[in-house]
């Protein structure tokens, strides 16, 4: 869209893109909402204070003669600051076509107003890994709250990973993130978050105002329009350094979920990879906190798990080791390590 594209009324200021109806989530919850949008110092909308990233991947070329897969290239790219990206690394030797994206952030963390938009779409039997170059940093809010909005759209045969870093809501923050993903037949998708109590190695445990995510997954095409795969809703409203019982985090200070959906697998061979993977790294940890589960989902649609524990090497080796038993599950290759810097 032209930066000078007009609406009714006159010219657009920046663009569709900056107007609040583009990056403004149409409803956001009241556990958050009850903080208001009063301006501290910069309000929203202000330079810097909204971040957009639209990443398109789509299949290009002819098949690559060792691997007999055709290499996947971003294909539109579009960013503003404070969200950008460097350009896709292709490091896995298994899977030559695959792009590696990591999204940066030149903020250094999410301040109050702060209004973020991520776009990914993932074309007709793409493969495409995006990740994030460090942990999200929520910084403290004297007013008002942050939020994200993360839309993702896998369609046929698409094989696609988002796999952000873990969250760290610093004492006083108030932040509310929506991932709503549309999936058409024969899509894979493998993603999931985790969220700290706090800056945990300085003692700051559950000093957050609220922390709240919706995750939404809806089929699209093949008659299925709009059906809702999954639908996960997250709200952590700390008291006295407390979040809820054994059915939120129960003392914990992690909080740690992973959805896989694919229909290449039956559902119950994704959880048990899942179960597997997680049940070893947390046998043989120093973690006795460390608790975790998987379920498979409505309709065979795949499966997801659930973790909480107080050590960040575990939840670490946890999250990983489920993600690469999914990866290898669903592609048939061993996943690679993720490079991060």
């Amino acid at each position: 869209m032209s930066p000078t594209a007009t609406a009714a009324d006159g010219p657009l200021y920046g663009g569709p893109r900056l107007q609040p109806a583009h990056f403004e989530p149409d409803r956001v919850p009241v556990e958050v909402a009850r903080h208001g949008v009063d301006p501290h110092t910069l309000q929203v909308g202000s330079p810097g204070k909204v971040g957009i990233l639209e990443l398109d991947f789509e299949l290009r070329g002819a098949a690559d003669a060792g691997s007999g897969l055709r290499r996947t290239d971003l294909v539109h790219h579009y960013q503003k600051t404070p969200l950008q990206i460097m350009r896709p690394l292709y490091y896995n030797p298994l899977r030559p076509d695959m792009p590696y994206t990591y999204i940066l952030t030149t903020g250094g963390g999410v301040l109050h107003g702060d209004r973020q938009r991520t776009d990914l779409r993932f074309g007709a039997g793409t493969s495409a890994h995006v990740t994030t170059q460090a942990h999200t940093k929520l910084y403290r809010m004297e007013t008002g709250y942050a939020t994200a909005l993360v839309n993702i759209d896998v369609e046929a045969g698409a094989y696609a990973e988002y796999l952000p870093d873990p969250v760290i809501p610093f004492a006083g923050s108030r932040y509310y993130q929506r991932v709503a993903v549309t999936m058409q037949e024969g899509a894979s998708l493998v993603t999931g978050e985790t969220i700290y109590a706090g800056r945990l190695t300085r003692g700051e445990h559950n000093q957050y105002d609220v922390y709240a995510s919706d995750f939404e997954v809806r089929r699209v095409g093949g008659g299925a329009e709009g059906r809702p795969l999954a639908i996960d809703r997250v709200r952590l409203v700390p008291e006295r350094g407390h979040v809820g019982g054994l059915a939120v985090l129960d003392g914990r200070d992690i909080f740690a979920s992973l959805y896989v959906l694919s229909g290449l697998v039956p559902a119950a061979r994704i959880a048990d990879a899942l179960y597997a993977a997680v049940g070893a790294v947390v046998a043989a940890s120093d973690d006795p906190s460390a608790r975790f589960g998987v379920s498979v989902l409505p309709g065979d649609t795949g499966a997801w798990l659930r973790l909480i524990a107080d050590d960040t090497i575990t939840a670490l080796a946890s999250q990983t080791a489920a993600a690469a038993a999914a990866h290898e599950l669903l592609t048939g290759r061993a996943a690679p390590r993720i490079r991060k810097s």
